[in-house]
């Protein structure tokens, strides 16, 4: 076992028994001091970024890890969007969730409580740094972060300021600690007596990993094949709007279009009209049909059946004609991620049909697949996105970061009495 995992695990344990009884205002305090430090240092942040960046493009690293690395004004904006939004989210900790009367003089309550120690693993993606630390601290959590070797500098800085503003506030600084390297990991994985959830951010092959390696419970985050269906009574202009902005406005990220399913009867006057707003800019990969009615006017390539299970991270679109709304849920069900698919339509039995089937852990009604968010959700920022089912689902934020624990107060009540007939139960919900 390596000392010094062990060392950096230990001290998340210790700064997380702390930091889970600071006050809200004390937690609050560090992200408004963190606000602070980043306008402070950006431009050293926008300085070590852009050596990452050198060093990326020399490295030949792909189109959308560069995009998700770049540190751009915008980017560099939301990111104190984001800790402010988080910052001004309401208080979850000790959050009475329910209350029941046992008997007179015994009441139980359920209180929701912080996790514990979360170890995030992410590729290239700075802003990912800050998200998961300050859902971390806003909910009295500690957090070891494993960024992508590529944006090494970029999470270092952000990293040490982050420590500072919680030293600032008299909070643990260990509470954020960042992991080295891959090996870092793999020890970390059997230490479940110190770490309590593991969050993912990577490709299928990734996510099973690490659950087939680890004891420690997983927030799965795997890859996000979107869909969106253009029915046979969609709007066509708003359809066309819809599905460039899913595809186009941020190719690089998860929640992006990578398959649209059009209704048969439709597909010859939607896919011209779209294919031609889309002036060439996005690769077409055409199923027999959708091909046939294309490849006349546009330069467009055969889909293979590996098309249809991939995320492409880029400006390239799979594309399928259906006879109809239960080939498109039975499409999406058979090849998509459990992440985000939408339908477009005025049809609104067809859309509730739709939205009930589709088994995803977002599914929309005449909107973009960019909307799946945790701070497009209004939770302040998001860990990530689950596509799993169990403890946290879709865009995950402070919620996902919270378990629950019971207190029971009363007067010298013992089970015997209970157990004998001597006292009844009420169980009254108060």
């Amino acid at each position: 076992m390596n000392s010094i995992v062990l060392e950096k695990v230990k001290n998340a344990r210790k700064s997380f028994l702390k930091i889970s009884v600071s006050s809200s205002k004390e937690r609050n305090n560090a992200l408004e001091t963190l606000i602070t430090l980043l306008k402070k240092n950006k431009a050293k942040i926008i300085s070590a970024n852009e050596l990452d960046v050198t060093t990326a493009k020399k490295e030949c690293i792909s189109n959308s890890l560069l995009k998700r690395l770049e540190l751009s004004e915008a980017k560099f904006n939301e990111i104190l969007s984001i800790v402010k939004s988080i910052s001004l989210q309401k208080e979850i900790i000790g959050k009475e969730i329910s209350k029941t009367l046992l008997d007179t003089g015994l009441e139980l309550t359920q209180v929701s409580v912080p996790l514990g120690v979360v170890c995030a693993i992410f590729e290239a993606r700075p802003d990912a740094v800050v998200q998961i630390s300050c859902l971390a601290i806003k909910t009295g959590n500690a957090v070891l972060l494993k960024g992508g070797k590529e944006a090494k500098n970029s999470n270092s800085i952000l990293v040490e300021l982050i420590r500072e503003s919680l030293k600032a506030n008299s909070l643990p600084e260990d509470a954020v600690q960042l992991l080295d390297s891959r090996k870092d990991v793999q020890e970390l994985l059997s230490l479940s007596d110190f770490v309590d959830l593991i969050i993912p951010r990577g490709s299928n092959e990734f996510v099973k990993f690490i659950q087939q390696n680890s004891s420690i419970p997983v927030l799965g985050h795997s890859s996000g094949v979107c869909h969106e269906y253009i029915d046979e009574k969609a709007d066509i202009d708003i359809a066309i709007n819809i599905c460039i902005d899913a595809k186009c406005q941020y190719p690089a990220a998860c929640n992006a279009m990578e398959t649209i399913l059009v209704h048969e009867s439709i597909a010859n006057n939607f896919l011209l009209k779209f294919a031609k707003e889309l002036n060439g800019k996005v690769e077409l990969r055409c199923d027999k049909i959708s091909f046939e009615i294309l490849s006349k006017n546009f330069d467009v390539k055969k889909a293979s059946e590996t098309d249809w299970k991939t995320e492409y991270n880029d400006l390239i679109l799979s594309v399928k004609v259906v006879k109809c709304v239960s080939e498109a849920i039975n499409h999406i069900n058979k090849f998509g991620s459990k992440h985000t698919d939408g339908i477009i339509t005025e049809n609104k039995e067809t859309a509730n049909n739709f939205l009930q089937k589709v088994d995803s852990s977002s599914v929309f009604w005449n909107a973009s697949t960019r909307f799946a968010d945790g701070y497009r959700y209004g939770k302040g920022a998001e860990l990530g996105i689950s596509t799993g089912k169990i403890h946290a689902r879709g865009p995950s934020g402070m919620e996902a970061l919270t378990t629950y624990k019971y207190l029971l107060k009363g007067q010298g009540q013992v089970v015997e009495d209970y157990a004998k007939g001597i006292k009844k139960f009420k169980h009254i919900n108060i």
